[in-house]
């Protein structure tokens, strides 16, 4: 099943002409809270020195780098080379090289043998994907058993009110693309993914039906993001 039908290639575009404006417009989708919810995400996880970490859809490495201060080696997949240029910036003026590689791939089909990881996680492009049911998969299979699979993403809100003013917010979201001189229609595509994608509870069905058990759902900001993390037993 899609859950996101937007040709790969016209995101893969998308993200292009985004990424130097990226971070900005991260934090303009989640109203400037993503930083709190990265923090929140970051202190669920089971990591220490020793663990090995891979960092799906990683864009411009903020949950890489998060990564990297709590674990041994991290390696960071994203299906863009100009996201991956402003990673590989932002990690060298972090001087964590040596803790840190980037590569590009498909979160849908990735390069690595069964059973390599510690943690695999995914923030903010689990809705960017064709399906996210092979990224689970995938993620499934790349795991250790004992390890995680850790998924921050914007989900739907479940109380009436906050549901109404998160579906006007993303009536005028698109217009936000005057602030960073950006697409109107790259803000639109944000705007639908993130109105469009599986509600928490969707989400952690899915990753149960792949395989996943314990899965833990911590709802953010009355509903409108969620973290799920799933163990591989």
């Amino acid at each position: 099943m899609l859950t996101n039908k937007v040709p790969e290639q016209d995101v893969h575009d998308l993200f292009t002409r985004v990424a130097p404006k990226y971070d900005l417009m991260n934090n303009i989708v989640s109203l400037g809270i993503q930083k709190s919810w990265r923090k929140k995400f970051l202190r669920q996880l089971d990591l220490n020195k020793n663990s090995i970490c891979l960092d799906l859809c990683c864009g411009s490495a903020d949950s890489t780098i998060d990564l990297a201060k709590k674990a041994k080696l991290v390696t960071g997949l994203d299906f863009n080379q100009e996201m991956l240029k402003i990673a590989q910036k932002k990690i060298r003026q972090k001087q964590l090289q040596s803790k840190i590689k980037l590569i590009a791939g498909d979160a849908m089909n990735l390069p690595f043998a069964a059973n390599s990881f510690d943690c695999v996680t995914i923030c903010f492009g689990l809705r960017n994907v064709p399906n996210a049911a092979k990224t689970i998969q995938e993620s499934y299979r790349v795991l250790k058993p004992g390890g995680q699979f850790a998924v921050l993403e914007m989900s739907q809100p479940t109380n009436a009110l906050v549901k109404l003013g998160w579906q006007a917010y993303f009536k005028i979201f698109p217009y936000f693309a005057k602030l960073t001189h950006g697409n109107i229609k790259d803000y639109q595509y944000l705007s639908k993914t993130s109105k469009e994608f599986l509600s928490a509870e969707q989400l952690k069905k899915l990753l149960e039906q792949n395989g996943f058990t314990r899965v833990a759902v911590t709802k953010l900001t009355y509903g409108a993001g969620a973290i799920h993390v799933g163990c591989k037993d």
